[in-house]
C-alpha cells in the first residue's frame, strides 16, 4: 500500500488526532487522585505508546522522517491487544475487578479498550505492514512490560492506599491486591509470555498477508 496516498494520510491524521485528544484528556482530566495519576494503568501506557506510534506513522507518510519505526508500531499493537484482552476478560467476569464497581464512561472506555487499539492495529498490520522480523520487538516489549510491573509494585503500591484487597493495597487494579506476590509474579510472567505469543501470531499473519500482497503489487 502507498503510505503517502491521500486516503492513508487522512486515516493516519484521524488516528493521530484521536490519540492526541485522549492523551490530553488524561493529562488534564485524568484520574490524578493518587500517586502516579492515570499512568498507574497499563491502558494509559498503551495509549501514549499508540500516540507516539501514530505520530511516527504520520510523519513517515508526510516524508518528514525516513525511519520506519516498525518496532515501535509492533510494540504498540501487541500492548494494545493485551490491554483489550485483559480489560474485557476481567470486565465481563466482574466489572469491579477493573473499575472498582464504578460505571464505565462509554466514550472513554470504548476508545481506550476497543476503537483506539483497533485503529492502531489496522495501520500496523495492513497499512504500515510492520510485522517483519518480529524478533526485533521481543526485547523492547519485555522491557516495557517489566518497567510497568516495576512501576506498579515499587512506586504505585508504595504511595497509594487504594484500592484495597485481602492481601495488600495500592496496586492499580483491584484484583491484584487480593493476590500474594507469588501469584502476582506468576500472573505477570504469564502475561509476558502471552505478549510474546501475540507477537509471533502477528508475525505469522503478517507474513501471510504480505506474501499475498506481493504478487498483487507486482501485477
Amino acid at each position: 500500500m502507498n503510505i503517502h496516498s491521500h486516503p492513508v494520510l487522512l486515516y493516519r491524521w484521524v488516528v493521530f488526532l484521536l490519540a492526541a485528544g485522549y492523551c490530553l484528556h488524561q493529562l488534564i482530566l485524568g484520574s490524578w487522585g493518587g500517586a502516579g495519576g492515570p499512568f498507574r494503568y497499563l491502558t494509559i501506557w498503551a495509549l501514549f505508546l499508540s500516540f507516539y506510534a501514530a505520530s511516527r506513522m504520520l510523519a513517515l507518510s508526510e516524508h518528514r522522517i525516513t525511519r520506519k519505526h516498525e518496532v515501535t508500531a509492533m510494540c504498540a499493537a501487541v500492548l494494545n491487544v493485551m490491554v483489550v484482552f485483559l480489560y474485557w476478560r476481567l470486565y465481563l467476569a466482574d466489572p469491579s475487578l477493573v473499575n472498582g464497581g464504578n460505571p464505565i464512561i462509554w466514550w472513554l472506555e470504548y476508545y481506550l479498550h476497543a476503537l483506539g487499539p483497533a485503529l492502531q492495529i489496522i495501520d500496523a498490520l495492513f497499512i504500515g505492514a510492520v510485522f517483519r522480523k518480529v524478533w526485533r520487538a521481543a526485547l523492547p516489549l519485555l522491557v516495557i512490560i517489566g518497567a510497568y510491573v516495576a512501576w506498579s509494585e515499587l512506586f504505585v503500591q508504595r504511595f497509594n492506599d487504594k484500592p484495597t484487597g485481602t492481601v495488600t493495597s495500592g496496586l492499580p487494579y483491584p484484583f491484584l491486591n487480593s493476590m500474594e506476590w507469588a501469584e502476582r509474579s506468576t500472573f505477570y510472567g504469564a502475561n509476558a509470555a502471552i505478549a510474546l505469543g501475540l507477537l509471533v501470531v502477528f508475525g505469522v499473519v503478517g507474513a501471510v498477508l504480505y506474501r499475498v500482497r506481493r504478487p498483487q503489487a507486482a501485477a
